[in-house]
């Protein structure tokens, strides 16, 4: 979402940046990435794959400073993180005064994310609820030096250690793996991931992908089963609402966050209040970087064919949640989240902040679940 906004537009600020006198003009060329370091430990915290896009911007008849707008873009690509990012530091102070022992053993976790990626709160929401500490780098979506170690590209990594150092990638294997790596008593973790094989294939365009199989399965035996869940149809349900996760519900967040040039321009607020900017420079960062992601959210509009108000397709996503839990159940695991629970409640909880999480909670019912979900999570309730 915002990251992979945000990567966009860093390419294009590394452009201004790079290039002598700053008259702007095209921006043909993608430029290489620049690193940024961050790493802390963690248990409770809020917040996929990168947008590519290439884009020519001008202002006929001035001259401007290369830098001044290069600065802009960078910055401006952090717009939507930055509320996300304060509520994740005091997040993480508590957390790490609060936080129960793992039930992992000896097992040590890092993730590697962008803060606000959906795919990556996904993550956090579960490590999150089950009490498993774990260590958080955070990725430069610009360059991605953070994860030069890895062919695999792309965010949630999470690097498991148990002895041996394995690494898990996308968000519902890892949800999968470590949760079947709890339960099993009789395997580890190496041989856990043995069931989620690889899958590369090109698509249409010629674009190489790689797939996990049996991604949203949670890999026990007969009795396992029994113990953990009320039924097999429970389990499959699970499964169901978890590829609903990452086939729909996803790809309604940045058509709604970035909805209109006010909402846009939102998300760019609080960056040119706080930071120490000049006029010109404040307002190439909030203008500029609004426009850049006003013009994206349209295309991700058509690319999944969503209807002229964005919104109601989502409150109709988030309505069609609430109405498969019922009323009788406090979630779709029942008395305790599930993973596809902590699923919807990792993607919905980027956009905290933002007029379409008010929104949202205004215009449908999901409110009461989204509080149950929030103090489970926080308060590490699936830990055994």
């Amino acid at each position: 979402m915002a990251a992979a906004c945000g990567g966009a537009l860093g390419r294009i600020g590394l452009q201004f940046l790079r290039t002598r006198g700053g008259i702007a003009g095209p921006v043909s060329s993608l430029v290489p990435r620049v690193p940024l370091q961050g790493a802390g430990r963690s248990y409770g915290t809020g917040g996929g794959s990168g947008f590519r896009s290439k884009w020519f911007w001008t202002l006929p008849g001035r001259r401007v400073s290369g830098r001044v707008l290069g600065c802009a873009f960078l910055l401006g690509g952090a717009g939507l993180g930055l509320y996300q990012t304060v509520k994740f530091c005091f997040h993480n102070q508590f957390a790490q005064q609060m936080a129960p022992q793992s039930d992992t053993g000896d097992l040590r976790l890092t993730l590697y994310q962008y803060k606000t990626c959906p795919f990556c709160s996904k993550v956090r929401a579960f490590l999150d609820y089950h009490g498993l500490p774990y260590d958080i780098v955070e990725v430069n979506p610009v360059m991605r030096k953070e994860i030069q170690f890895s062919q695999y590209r792309k965010v949630p990594i999470l690097l498991a250690d148990d002895g041996e150092t394995l690494q898990l990638n996308d968000s519902s294997v890892i949800s999968s793996a470590i949760k079947t790596y709890m339960i099993s008593k009789d395997k580890n973790l190496k041989q856990i991931l043995s069931y989620y094989p690889e899958m590369k294939y090109k698509d249409e365009k010629g674009k190489e992908v790689t797939e996990y199989s049996n991604k949203y399965w949670v890999m026990l035996g007969e009795q396992e089963v029994e113990e953990h869940y009320p039924s097999k149809e429970s389990m499959k349900e699970e499964v169901k609402w978890r590829r609903w996760v990452d086939d729909w519900l996803v790809h309604l967040i940045s058509p709604n966050v970035y909805r209109t040039p006010t909402e846009a321009l939102a998300s760019f607020d609080y960056i040119v209040r706080e930071g120490k900017f000049g006029s010109f420079e404040g307002f190439c960062a909030k203008y500029l970087g609004a426009a850049a992601m006003f013009i994206i959210s349209k295309r991700l509009k058509s690319r999944h064919e969503l209807q002229s108000d964005v919104r109601q397709d989502l409150y109709k996503a988030v309505n069609d949640w609430v109405t498969a839990i019922g009323k009788k159940r406090q979630f779709m695991g029942g008395t305790r989240p599930n993973l596809a629970d902590l699923a919807v409640y990792g993607v919905l909880r980027v956009m905290e902040g933002l007029q379409a999480f008010d929104d949202m909670m205004a215009h449908t019912s999901v409110q009461p679940w989204y509080e149950r979900m929030e103090r489970a999570t926080e308060q590490h309730q699936g830990k055994h």
